[in-house]
């Protein structure tokens, strides 16, 4: 029995130290899982927070058939991805031209910054991380998840298979589609630049 499951007996017999051990080992991945889907620090943080909280009150039905990563990663991706559903169904239009209504009843023009003057300041890297982001945003949840567990969190075809619920032939055929959408993207955006 792996260290992770002794955490997980000691958790469920209320030792709540056993649980801060596992958050320990896993919060930065399940951060940087949940900042690939986010986009942005904030939602990041509350998205990880509520992986960890649902994985500690659903801590029974944790069956160590995978590894307790593998099982918070999936936690961590169906918590993002709830998020992000839920987010697309709320979205109301905002426009630019409408001005702002104040508490005391007076309405003020919108002053939106140039942005585009801080352009040439912004690193190289930086930037090319960003783009990245974009595009793996505009991808299908499924491409999407495929390409931020293998590439940016290192785990194997059976740990996505795992996670996502699906057959490894299924895992390395979404991959191979999502990286060469991913690579198409890239290409058209440096044809444009």
């Amino acid at each position: 029995m792996n260290s992770d499951q002794q955490l997980v007996k000691r958790t469920l017999r209320g030792d709540t130290y056993a649980f801060e051990e596992l958050v320990k080992t896993y919060q930065n991945k399940v951060y940087m899982l949940a900042y690939r889907y986010m986009g942005n620090e904030d939602d990041a943080n509350d998205m990880a927070q509520e992986a960890f909280i649902k994985a500690y009150r659903s801590l029974r039905s944790f069956k160590g058939d995978a590894s307790f990563g593998t099982w918070i990663y999936r936690i961590t991706t169906n918590v993002c991805l709830d998020e992000l559903r839920r987010r697309k169904r709320k979205i109301v239009p905002l426009s630019l031209d409408e001005p702002l209504a104040t508490l005391d009843g007076d309405d003020i023009e919108r002053e939106i910054s140039d942005q585009s003057m801080a352009a040439d300041v912004i690193y190289e890297k930086k930037e090319f991380s960003q783009n990245i982001q974009m595009l793996l945003d505009e991808m299908k949840p499924e491409h999407k998840t495929v390409i931020v567990l293998r590439d940016i969190m290192d785990l194997s075809y059976e740990e996505i298979a795992v996670v996502m619920d699906c057959s490894i032939g299924t895992v390395k055929s979404r991959i191979s589609r999502a990286r060469n959408l991913l690579q198409k993207k890239l290409t058209e955006r440096e044809l444009l630049s």
